[in-house]
């Protein structure tokens, strides 16, 4: 399928724009142009209770946010991380579509703002993200949510982290993950399959910004440990159910759907989505692109069903 006219828009506006690509700004000069990106998201839909609180972790602590849906509960939970390769985005930027997922799932959702690169690099992103999920599980009770029913997601990094907290509670004995989602997810450091080739140039998420990223965040000789690359890891079994959802002119599209297909060789239950058509990011720009509209459906209703009690 040819480029989505929506995306190709935003797409052409970017050039347009002249905007300069990720590896030849600042850290700070691009963190602040990720903060444009929260007004992709569309008109923030309201949630019946939204609350901001921290979270101790090793060294400090972190801020999450937590979005509680109309009804009565307990609800399930869905705890998201970011995108922005390990190194931009906050809980602002993907606060429209984590809005409307509350809605769709009828779930709380709770928005982790874990610790960034260069200054906290690899592993104190997926510590921090374990501590949280953790922390969660332990107290999500006092916010009217279902410890028993926990699921983990997250975008691009995210999705990354997400993939990588279940291994770690897995390995580490809980807290008990009833369900995973990964958009578009980051799994190996090898940046060497074919979507890799053909999309590394001219469709938003480049060759160059995916370099500068692993610069910032990880050292060359821990890319290969499989809490950075998940889809090296040796054993995927005991995992929670998954839902992959990929882009087409995605750099990231073929190891998302490798480690779908890890999962599934493993004995998970998987149901995978290529969203044709479209680009890395296109989640947290449902305010124009629709199917950015799709897939925050798609995932409440996944949501919903794999933590129905």
């Amino acid at each position: 399928m040819t480029l989505d006219s929506q995306a190709k828009f935003f797409l052409d506006q970017l050039a347009t724009a002249k905007t300069p690509p990720v590896n030849e700004l600042s850290v700070e000069e691009n963190r602040a142009n990720a903060q444009k990106f929260k007004f992709l998201g569309g008109i923030p839909e309201q949630v019946a209770k939204l609350e901001n609180t921290s979270v101790p972790v090793d060294g400090g602590e972190i801020n999450i946010r937590i979005y509680t849906p109309e009804g009565d509960g307990p609800f399930p939970v869905f705890i998201y991380f970011h995108g922005g390769g390990w190194v931009i985005g906050d809980i602002e930027v993907v606060d429209p579509p984590l809005r409307a997922v509350t809605n769709r799932a009828e779930a709380i959702v709770v928005s982790v703002d874990y610790r960034l690169a260069p200054e906290h690099r690899f592993p104190t992103a997926t510590e921090d993200c374990y501590t949280a999920t953790k922390w969660v599980a332990e107290n999500i009770t006092r916010y009217n949510g279902d410890p028993s029913r926990i699921a983990v997601g997250g975008d691009s990094a995210g999705g990354n982290l997400a993939a990588v907290v279940t291994l770690m509670a897995k390995e580490r004995g809980g807290p008990t993950i009833s369900f995973q989602v990964l958009i578009y997810p980051a799994t190996n450091f090898a940046n060497n399959t074919l979507s890799h080739r053909e999309n590394g140039e001219g469709y938003f998420l480049t060759k160059g910004a995916m370099d500068w990223f692993a610069q910032q965040y990880i050292r060359e000789n821990e890319k290969e440990l499989p809490y950075a690359s998940p889809l090296l890891a040796e054993d995927l079994t005991g995992l929670p159910p998954a839902l992959v959802i990929t882009a087409q002119y995605d750099p990231l599209r073929d190891e998302g759907e490798a480690y779908a297909n890890r999962l599934k060789e493993s004995g998970i239950p998987v149901e995978v989505t290529r969203y044709d058509g479209m680009i890395h990011g296109f989640f947290w720009m449902a305010g124009i692109i629709d199917q950015g509209k799709h897939a925050i459906d798609q995932i409440g209703s996944a949501l919903k069903k794999a933590l129905s009690s």
